[in-house]
C-alpha cells in the first residue's frame, strides 16, 4: 500500500479552497448572521444537548464550519486537521465569524499527543470523517487519551452499509453491497475528479484511500479503550447527496434516498464516556 497519508492530503489540501468558496458550506453566513449554525451541527442539537462551557476538540475539523458552530454554542473549541490548506480557511471562516478556535494541525493519530491526554470535556467528529482512517481500533484509543474521566464522545458518521453500496448504484437504483462493510487491511483506492460541493474547480489530485468501518467494530472498539456507549441511533438521511440520482432533499438539508428510504441505514449518531482509570 502507497502512502494513505500523503494521496489523501493532497486531495484534501487542494480541494480546501474550493469547499469554503461554494455556497454549500454557506462561509457568508457566519459573518452575516452571529447565531448562525452549521446545517450538521444544527441537525446535531436534539443528541448533542448543551455543551456551554465544555472544553472540547473536534477531530478531523476540515475548514472548520461546525467547530465554529460548537464555538458559538459556548464550548471552548480545538479544532484539528492535518491539511494545512484546510486550517488556512479554518482560521478565516473562524475570524469572519467572531469566533475564538485554536486550530492544531495534526494527524488524528497524533492528536494526544500534540494537545495532551485528558484534559477534554467532549471530542465531537463529525460526518464522513472516520472513512479516511484504516485503523479504527488507534482511533479508539486517541478518544479515550483526549478525554478527561466522564468527558464525552460525540460521532455522526456515514452508516457502513451506506459505504458499502455499490457507487453508482446499478441500473434501477437496486441497493447493491459491492466495497467491504469490515475493516480491511488493504484500502479502496478511488481515482475521480469533482468533490462533493458544487464548484467549477477542477483538480488535479484525484486518488483517495478510504476505509470503512463496521458498526460493531466501532463499538467494540471504544469500550476496548476504555468507553462506554451512551447512546447509538441510525438515521434515515445523510448531510449530502450520496447516492447522486436516487436521492432527494429533506428537512435540515438532509439528503435521503427516494425510493423507499426505510430500506437504508444512512447514518448514525454514536455517543459514549470514558470510564474512570
Amino acid at each position: 500500500m502507497s502512502d494513505y497519508r500523503t494521496v489523501n492530503l493532497a486531495s484534501w489540501d487542494e480541494r480546501a479552497p474550493a469547499h469554503a468558496a461554494s455556497a454549500d458550506y454557506g462561509v457568508a453566513a457566519f459573518a452575516d448572521d452571529p447565531a448562525h449554525l452549521s446545517a450538521v451541527v444544527r441537525y446535531d442539537l436534539p443528541l448533542l444537548g448543551d455543551v456551554s462551557g465544555l472544553r472540547g476538540v473536534h477531530l478531523q475539523c476540515h475548514i472548520g464550519t461546525d467547530t465554529v458552530s460548537l464555538a458559538r454554542l459556548g464550548a471552548t473549541m480545538t479544532g484539528v486537521d492535518f491539511s494545512p490548506a484546510a486550517l488556512t480557511e479554518a482560521r478565516r471562516i473562524a475570524a469572519l465569524a467572531g469566533a475564538a478556535v485554536d486550530y492544531v494541525e495534526s494527524d488524528v493519530y497524533a492528536a494526544a499527543d500534540a494537545l495532551g491526554r485528558g484534559g477534554f470535556d467532549l471530542v465531537y467528529t463529525g460526518i464522513g470523517a472516520l472513512c479516511w482512517l484504516p485503523d479504527i481500533r488507534r482511533w479508539a484509543r486517541v478518544v479515550a487519551d483526549l478525554l478527561r474521566p466522564g468527558g464525552r464522545l460525540f460521532l455522526r458518521e456515514g452508516h457502513p452499509v451506506l459505504w458499502a453500496l455499490a457507487d453508482p448504484l446499478p441500473e434501477g437504483g437496486v441497493l447493491a453491497l459491492e466495497h467491504p462493510y469490515f475493516e480491511q487491511p488493504e484500502p479502496t483506492v478511488w481515482t475521480e475528479g469533482g468533490t462533493y460541493v458544487e464548484t467549477e474547480a477542477e483538480f488535479v489530485h484525484n486518488t483517495t484511500h478510504e476505509w470503512n468501518h463496521g458498526l460493531g467494530e466501532t463499538v467494540t472498539a471504544l469500550i476496548d479503550a476504555g468507553m462506554a456507549v451512551t447512546g447509538l441511533a441510525e438515521q434515515d438521511s445523510v448531510p449530502w447527496e450520496a447516492l447522486p440520482g436516487h436521492m432527494r432533499r429533506v428537512a435540515h438539508d438532509e439528503w435521503q434516498l427516494t425510493d423507499r428510504p426505510e430500506r437504508l441505514p444512512h447514518s448514525y449518531t454514536l455517543q459514549a464516556v470514558r470510564l474512570p482509570v
